[in-house]
This record gives structure tokens, C-alpha cells and sequence, in this order.
């Protein structure tokens, strides 16, 4: 969804009249570079068809289906004129938000605009603000709304008290992502209050992002102090949203009917919570408008509900409980029903039906549209996927780069296979229980006989550990049983198959901890494997050539089937760069984007195309020029891994000599022979957290001391760096729970969070000496703010030296810190005195220094490690250290980036540690250059503004 920035703001525009603003306009995306010039006639033709005024002095001019094609990426650009002009449907404007959107994302700019519409003061305020900031915060701010949906029910839980229930209530609000773990824990130690009519309420405020009602019955009778139990309420408050949601608890509760929502089902209990009493009628009608109900048809909507004698409201029947009026545009538009969705009419009195009856008729002739029906097989409206062609998202337009997000290196040039999700058709039901127990055995076995050979197949350690813990899964006993009791209830294989994953994933999805609620995509992945086997469906199967790889997603079981010798690149319409799709893409070194949206979707098989996975870049079909340019790009590429791999051995120095050690990250000590075989010369970031998140518990001694001998026999002698477990905050652990934090990257992480539990960091220190007896060692300190926190790990560490015989541990050992926190940086020289090394990991450094979280959607791309103000904190750290005599790696993802390697050599670092397929190529980057060259870029570097300067400065060395 997109965000206002003051940057999409221009103010004082002027115009004569609604052309010439509609030129202003267009003129303006252009020069975003958000549209081609061609779009203007879309934004004309818009016009013609119908107004855009909004209201409130607001019109949201945008282009047409067929003018989306010039849309070069999503985006707004809000004009102000503070004189008005006369639009041509005579209502005065004063702001246009002029959209250019690739899809159906106006649509969400328009329903986040429909709450400025109820404001009375708003037009005079954005005809008169001068300031950018003041237009953004009066088109911005969305009042709470309070929740309560299907999603937030909790029906039939087999609780055997009030305590269970409200908990259960809670567990579905944290599932829905209304709140987090601190309002389950106050939930659980505060008694429910006794409503009346055998209900209770449970309430609490901390940790609530969106006020939400849920409402959990029992699925057995149930008695406390011999009064039957109907339900729970469990309400999360926040300020005063959550009042209407006890106004309508308080409604039902005088009206007696309290005691009737335990005998109902979701839509009855919403029908009542929504106010639509037993003598009200209802009509459920689906919205089949190709983009629902937008601006004309709620329009004509409102129009023929005001015509009726009675009043009609209307809720979505998926969506949100509380209905509104049917004869309210701008209520009517913030539902934001979609193409397929259910609307809820309801109206009370003498001509009601009549009334709903011709509401019915109209929204199903299309209010004003062109309709044609919905067709459940094939349409999905999460996936917002329609049969009209002309609504069908416009193909990708040949040699044109389009920007999506780098997820793992490379470039690739090929053609493409699409591969389209097939569906699983089966019957609900089946007459012979023993035939189709034995059907879901076989495929249950077969399943898992997939799962064992993937993973003795797999290229990469991420994938093949996934994989086996889909196996286990598959092994889960009480998941075949809760299958064969639905089989015997007289289900098909196939139905009672996927009742007993979903039911289980739902389960998984209602647990406090998000690391084990997230299992549950796992879970339906296990699932759909098995239900694969049982309809006899397989995936299409790609060409015999080499292709890059287009879906809507992918995960550890279809990366796990590419075959790296075919597959050049992967493509992917949604994800993120830290996805599972990326993780796993660059575990096997494929170049990969991701999160490009639906559009990639609609390109033909075997359509050439162009992926940059470092630049986040994909041109379909390229011209014959562009497809050379990367061709050479490619064939330079290549040869230089060629070389760097024969090479991979050698010492890592610069072109005179100049040593500078090449060390691997590593997530697990089971990788570590890997990266010795691609010329590593150590282990420079082994995150030991790996190993504390696969345990139930906090693993003991002889556990860790296993873990990581390993690491250390592959080694052979090589030095190993250590980081003591970083967890906390945005890395919680199941068994070391944490209060939820609003900032969690400033929060209760890394060493502050071990020494809250001074006896696992003991633990690991301990394990670590142990295991590296007779070999170097160097543990790290994650998060480390100032020197208080180092003298207390070196304590630590010099008491167990004197517990641990020599002949028990390493005598060669090194206590140093990580340099993430700009103050440890700026306390540089007071650490050096007490620390062995440092280790600059510029990742957090980059996005603490700059205040840019280095996930955020629009601004990570900012967050860029050459940056002057990280150059000169590294350097300011070199510099301490070496006046100490002590070294200083960095681990960061900056070590890898071909540009900044010489930058970093020049500021003086020992060490680089990069992922263990960087090692080689980063190798053979230090043998490009003399150290003489490298601090000439360094000092380049230094003397400019922004990162974007030293990269221009960098490039033109």
C-alpha cells in the first residue's frame, strides 16, 4: 500500500482550468518517472467516462485499464491549487491526487481517502496549508477503527474453563495481528468478569496495535459455579476505539440475547454483534464489478438505497462486523468490497424485503457496469484474479527495465518458464472409509519417500534441513490419526487430508511465538505435497533448457526441485528480500528478484529476459543492443568466477602484497567444510543463535561443545570468530520470552539480553573453550554499546580460564566486540584498550548510523554502507584499534561489495568475512589493486556527501 511523502507533494499550482490541471498533472508523473508521456490521454479518457471529483474538494484523477501499459511503477503526485479551479462536473477542486497505479492499488489510495471526505474543515485546510508536511498529514490521517470479523472469532474450543477460553480468544487476536505476547500475558494472569446471560469478559490494553473483539465459546457445555458457560469475550482496548465494541457487547446483553451466540455460527454471531437483530431481514449479494465498488457503481449504489421507504445498511460478510448505511458514499467506498466478495444488506420493517429484494437486483446487474458472473473454480478474489481480459494485470512491455528487489546476485539471461499453480479439485466426501485410508497412507508414504530424496539431493544446507523437518512433520502421528478419524466420519481422503494440515496450522498460527506460529506455512506446504499425490496432479514440467524461473511465490520444496544447471535466475511476483525464496536463492548462488508484482505473471513461455539480481532489475524481451551490453556483462562475469575459483586458494592479498585475510559468515557450524573448500582462511561471524533456535530449550553444554567441534575440526587450525547468541528483540526465542518492544532493533538484544541470564552465556563461553582445545578462538560480543558491558564478559570469561584446565580448553583465545552501535564506534579508543579485535558489522551500523531500518519497503535502498558517515565511523574504529595493535574485521555485507572492498582495505581493515560463495570472487577483487590505490579511494571516498557520490567518485577510478 502506498505511503504520502512530502516529496509527492507540490504546492501552489495553478491553472485556468481542468485540462490544463490534468496537463499539470500528467506533466508531474512524468517527470517522477512514474508514467510515460502517453498516460495523459488516460487520464482525459477517465474523465470522459466519468467524473473523479471525490469530495471535499478532492478529485483522484487516474488513467484507464488500457492506458496502464505506460505506467512505468505505482506511484501519486498530489497537486494543490489554493485558488481552486471548476471541474467539469461543476464542483470546485482544490487538490488533485493524480494516481498512476499498475494494477488496482488506486483503489486503495481511494478507500484510505474516503475518511477525509467526513471531516467538514478539510477543504479550506488543503486549499490554504504551505506547507508539504500539513497536506500529507490532512490526507493521511486514518482514525482507528476497532475490529471484529470472522478472523477474530473463536468458536467451539474444546476449553475446560473461562481462563482457556479467554485465552483462546487472545491466542485468535495475535493471530489476526491485532496484538502481541504482552496482552496474552496480561490476559492470562487477570480473572474474566462476570457479563450475565453465562458470559465473561476479559480485557487488557498493553501490546494492542488494533482494538479488537473476539468472541470464544465452548465446544462442550461447560459450568462455572453451576451457571453454563455461552462464551468469552476477550477485547483488546486501545484509547477509546474499542467503546463502540462494548456499546454493541452491552446492546446485546440488554436485549437478553447474550445467551444465544454459543448456538451459532460465525455469520449468525456477526449478524448480531453487528446490531442486525432476529426480527431484521438480510440479503447477501456478491459484488461482481470487475474493481468492486469503486466511485460509480457505490454511487449508483447510494442512489438506489435512498429511493427505498425503509433504511438499508450493509456490512462485507468476509470483512468487518459493523455495518454502515447504505445511503453514505464515502461508507459505502470504505468498505472496500472486491470483485467476488459478499455484502450483508439488512433492513427492518414493513417494505424491508421488497427494499432488499430490489438493492439485490440492482448490485447484481452491475450498478451502472458491465458485469459478467463469478465462477468460484476459477476466480480468486484474494488473489484479486478476474475473467475479464481487460482487467487481467497488462503484460510487462518488451526492452524496458522494471525495478522490483534484489534478492540474491547475479545475472542471468534467459528465456522464461512461467510455472502456474495447478488446482486441487476432489469431492467432499466418499463412501468407502478403508479404500480411501489406504489411498492416504500410500500418498502420505510416497510424500515423504519425496521429501527424503530432495533432501539427500539438495545443493544447499538451508534446504535440505527445511526438508527434513517437512519429514518429521509428515512422521506426526496424531496427524494421520485426526485424517483417519475424518475419513471414518465419511470425508474423502483428500478432504480429510487438508481438514487435519489446516486445522493443525491453525493451530500453530494461534501460538504467542511467532518462530513457531510461522511453522504453519511449513505445515500447508507438507500438505499440499501429500494432497498432490492423492488428486494425481504435478506441477508442469519445465523445459529440458536452461530458464529463469517466474512464480508467485517459492518455497524450500520447489527450490529444492530446480535444477542449478537449468535454472539461471528466479523471478518472483511476491517476497521480500529476506524471504524464505531469497534466503534459499542465495544459499544456491542463483541470481534472483522477487516481490514484482502480478504483472510478471502474464509473460509468455520462453519470453527473453534480462535479471539483474544486484540491481533488483528484469527486462523482458530485450532489444538486440541492451541483450549484447549483457551479454559482455555475463561473459566477463563468468570468466572473472572462473579465475577467482582456480585461485580460490591462494593467500587473499592486493596486487603488491598487502595480506588481508578473507574469512565466511557462516549460520551454521555444518557449512563450515563448505566454505573451507571455497578457500575461506576461517570462519570470521559463526551466529551461534542457529543452534540455540533449534532447541526446545536452551541447549546444555555437551550439546554446544558438539555443535561446535564441528565447525572447528573442519577448520583444520583455522582461526574461528565466535558470536556469542544474538537474539532479542525482532529474534525472540520460544523458551527466553521477551516484553513485546515498539522498536525492537533498540531494544533488549544481543549481549544486553545475555546478561540478563548471566548462566547461558557462562554455558556458551564455556562450551566454546571446551571445543576449540588445541586450536585459535575468538568470541565476539553482539550489541555492544560502551566498555561496561565488555568488562563484565571479560570477567566472565577470565573466571572460567581459571575454573578450566589448560589441558581442558584453548589457550589461545581472543574476547572482542562487534561494532554495530555508533557509540561503540565513537568509544573506539577506550574498547581497543580492553578488547583483543573488533568486528564492524555494517549492516546494523548502516541502519543506526542512518536511522533507516534496512527492511522498510521504500527507504532500504538508502540504507547503503558507503555512505560517508559509515566510512568515517570504520575509520574511526581502525584507527583506535591500531593504535592498540589490535585487528579489525568487518562481517557486514559491505565486505562483498566489489565497490567498497578497496574502500575498505584503504581505511585499514585486517579482515573481510563474507558468505561463503563471496569468498573467491572477493579474493580475486584484492588482487586488482595496490594498497596505494585503495587508500586513494578510501581518502576519495571521505570527502564526499553521500553514498551516492562515492559510488560516482568510485566508479570513475
Amino acid at each position: 500500500m502506498l505511503t504520502l511523502r512530502e516529496s509527492d507533494i507540490l504546492l501552489d499550482c495553478r491553472a485556468e482550468n481542468w485540462r490544463s490541471a490534468l496537463d499539470l498533472a500528467a506533466e508531474s508523473l512524468v517527470g517522477a518517472e512514474l508514467t510515460e508521456p502517453a498516460y495523459r490521454e488516460g487520464l482525459l479518457s477517465r474523465e470522459t467516462q466519468s467524473s473523479t471529483y471525490l469530495g471535499n474538494g478532492i478529485a483522484i484523477p487516474h488513467g484507464t485499464p488500457e492506458s496502464r501499459t505506460h505506467v512505468l511503477r505505482t506511484g501519486v503526485r498530489v497537486l494543490q491549487f489554493p485558488r481552486g479551479i471548476e471541474w467539469h462536473d461543476g464542483q470546485r477542486v482544490h487538490v488533485l491526487v493524480t494516481i498512476a497505479a499498475q494494477n488496482d492499488e488506486h483503489l486503495d489510495i481511494l478507500r484510505q481517502l474516503t475518511h477525509v471526505l467526513d471531516r467538514d474543515d478539510v477543504a479550506e485546510r488543503l486549499a490554504n496549508a504551505d506547507d508539504a508536511g500539513e497536506v500529507v498529514a490532512l490526507l493521511s490521517r486514518v482514525p482507528v477503527e476497532a475490529r471484529l470479523d470472522a478472523d477474530t472469532l473463536c468458536l467451539g474450543v474444546p476449553a475446560r474453563d473461562i481462563r482457556e477460553l479467554a485465552l483462546a480468544g487472545a491466542a485468535r487476536l495475535r493471530q489476526a495481528g491485532c496484538v502481541e505476547d504482552g496482552f496474552i500475558a496480561e490476559i492470562a494472569g487477570a480473572m474474566p468478569r462476570r457479563l450475565g446471560q453465562g458470559t465473561w469478559l476479559a480485557m487488557a490494553r498493553r501490546d494492542v496495535s488494533v482494538p479488537a473483539l473476539s468472541l470464544a465459546t465452548p465446544a462442550t457445555a461447560l459450568e462455572v459455579q453451576g451457571e453454563g458457560v455461552n462464551g468469552v469475550f476477550c477485547l483488546a482496548a486501545r484509547e477509546d476505539a474499542h467503546l463502540g465494541l462494548l456499546e454493541r457487547i452491552a446492546s446485546l446483553l440488554e436485549g437478553g440475547e447474550l445467551e444465544t451466540l454459543r448456538r451459532g455460527d460465525a455469520e449468525t454471531v456477526l449478524a448480531r454483534l453487528s446490531g442486525e437483530g432476529a426480527a431484521a431481514h438480510t440479503q447477501r449479494v456478491r459484488v461482481l464489478n470487475a474493481h468492486g465498488l469503486h466511485a460509480r457503481p457505490a454511487k449508483q449504489l447510494v442512489q438506489v438505497a435512498r429511493e427505498q421507504a425503509v433504511p438499508i445498511r450493509v456490512r462485507l460478510a468476509e470483512g468487518g462486523a459493523e455495518p454502515v448505511s447504505a445511503t453514505s458514499l464515502t461508507k459505502v467506498i470504505g468498505l472496500g468490497a472486491r470483485r467476488g466478495q459478499w455484502l450483508v444488506f439488512s433492513a427492518e420493517g414493513e417494505d424491508a424485503e421488497q427494499a432488499l429484494a430490489t438493492i439485490d437486483k440492482a448490485v447484481a446487474d452491475g450498478l451502472g457496469e458491465a458485469v459478467e458472473p463469478f465462477d468460484d473454480s476459477r476466480e480468486s478474489v484474494q488473489a484479486a484474479v478476474t475473467t475479464d481480459e481487460e482487467d487481467a494485470p497488462q503484460p510487462l512491455p518488451a526492452d524496458t527495465a522494471y525495478q522490483a528487489v534484489a534478492a540474491s546476485p547475479g545475472l542471468a539471461i534467459a528465456p522464461v518458464f512461467v510455472m502456474r499453480m495447478p488446482r486441487f479439485d476432489y469431492p467432499e466426501l466418499a463412501d468407502d472409509p478403508a479404500a480411501e485410508t489406504q489411498r492416504l497412507e500410500v500418498a502420505v508414504r510416497e510424500g515423504g519417500e519425496q521429501l527424503a530424496a530432495l533432501a539427500r539431493s539438495a545443493r544447499g544446507g538451508e534446504v535440505a534441513e527445511i526438508l527434513s523437518m517437512h519429514e518429521e512433520m509428515l512422521d506426526d502421528p496424531e496427524l494421520l490419526q485426526a485424517a483417519r478419524e475424518g475419513i471414518q466420519e465419511g470425508r474423502s481422503a483428500e478432504a480429510a487430508w487438508w481438514e487435519a494440515i489446516d486445522t493443525a496450522a491453525r493451530a500453530q498460527e494461534m501460538l504467542a511465538d511467532r518462530l513457531l506460529a510461522e511453522r504453519a506455512a511449513d505445515l500447508r506446504d507438507v500438505g499440499r505435497r501429500v494432497l498432490g499425490r492423492l488428486c494425481d496432479v504435478a506441477l508442469p514440467e519445465p523445459p529440458t533448457h536452461p530458464y529463469i524461473l517466474v512464480m508467485d511465490d517459492i518455497g524450500p520444496s520447489d527450490v529444492a526441485r530446480l535444477d542449478t544447471e537449468r535454472v539461471r535466475g528466479l523471478l518472483t511476483a511476491r517476497g521480500g528480500a529476506t524471504a524464505h525464496s531469497a534466503i534459499l536463492a542465495r544459499a544456491l548462488g542463483i541470481p534472483a528478484v522477487v516481490g514484482a508484482g502480478e504483472r510478471i505473471l502474464s509473460l509468455e513461455n520462453g519470453t527473453s529476459l534480462i535479471l539483474d539480481g544486484e540491481r533488483g532489475r528484469v527486462v523482458p524481451a530485450p532489444g538486440e543492443a541492451r541483450r549484447q551490453r549483457a551479454e559482455r556483462q555475463l561473459a566477463d562475469r563468468e570468466r572473472r568466477e572462473r579465475e577467482a575459483w582456480e585461485a580460490r586458494f591462494e593467500p587473499a592479498r592486493t596486487r603488491d602484497g598487502h595480506r588481508v585475510e578473507v574469512a565466511a559468515n557462516l549460520g551454521n557450524t555444518a557449512h563450515a567444510a563448505d566454505a573451507v573448500s571455497r578457500g575461506a582462511e576461517g570462519v570470521g561471524l559463526l551466529r551461534t543463535e542457529f543452534l540455540f533456535m533449534a532447541h526446545a530449550e536452551a541447549p546444555d553444554l555437551d550439546t554446544q561443545m558438539a555443535e561446535y567441534r564441528e565447525a572447528l575440526d573442519a577448520l583444520d587450525g583455522r582461526p574461528l570468530v565466535a558470536r556469542t547468541l544474538d537474539v532479542g528483540g525482532d529474534k525472540p526465542l520460544p523458551y527466553w520470552p521477551v516484553p513485546q518492544e515498539d522498536n525492537p532493533f533498540l531494544g533488549l538484544r544481543g549481549i544486553r539480553l545475555a546478561l540478563t541470564r548471566p548462566g547461558v552465556l557462562a554455558t556458551q563461553l564455556e562450551a566454546l573453550l571446551r571445543a576449540a582445545v588445541g586450536r585459535p578462538l575468538r568470541i565476539m560480543l553482539p550489541m555492544v554499546k560502551d566498555v561496561a558491558e565488555l568488562r563484565t564478559a571479560r570477567a566472565m570469561l577470565d573466571r572460567l580460564l581459571a575454573e578450566v584446565p589448560e589441558h581442558e580448553r584453548t589457550t589461545d583465545v581472543q574476547l572482542g566486540v562487534m561494532i554495530e552501535v555508533p557509540s561503540s564506534a565513537l568509544l573506539a579508543s577506550s574498547l581497543a584498550v580492553e578488547a583483543d579485535f573488533f568486528s564492524v558489522g555494517t549492516n546494523d551500523l548502516t541502519q543506526y548510523a542512518l536511522a533507516i531500518d534496512r527492511g522498510h519497503p521504500e527507504l532500504s535502498a538508502q540504507a547503503d554502507g558507503l555512505h560517508p558517515s559509515v566510512l568515517k565511523l570504520i575509520e574511526m574504529t581502525v584507527e583506535a584499534a591500531h593504535a592498540q595493535g589490535k585487528w579489525v574485521g568487518v562481517c557486514g555485507e559491505l565486505a562483498s561489495d566489489a565497490a567498497a572492498v578497496p574502500v575498505l582495505v584503504g581505511l585499514g581493515v585486517d579482515e573481510l568475512s563474507v558468505s561463503a560463495r563471496q569468498v573467491p570472487m572477493v579474493k580475486a577483487r584484492l588482487r586488482e589493486f595496490d594498497l596505494a590505490d585503495a587508500r586513494d579511494q578510501a581518502r576519495r571516498a571521505l570527502t564526499r556527501a553521500t553514498a551516492d557520490e562515492v559510488r560516482d567518485a568510485l566508479e570513475e577510478t
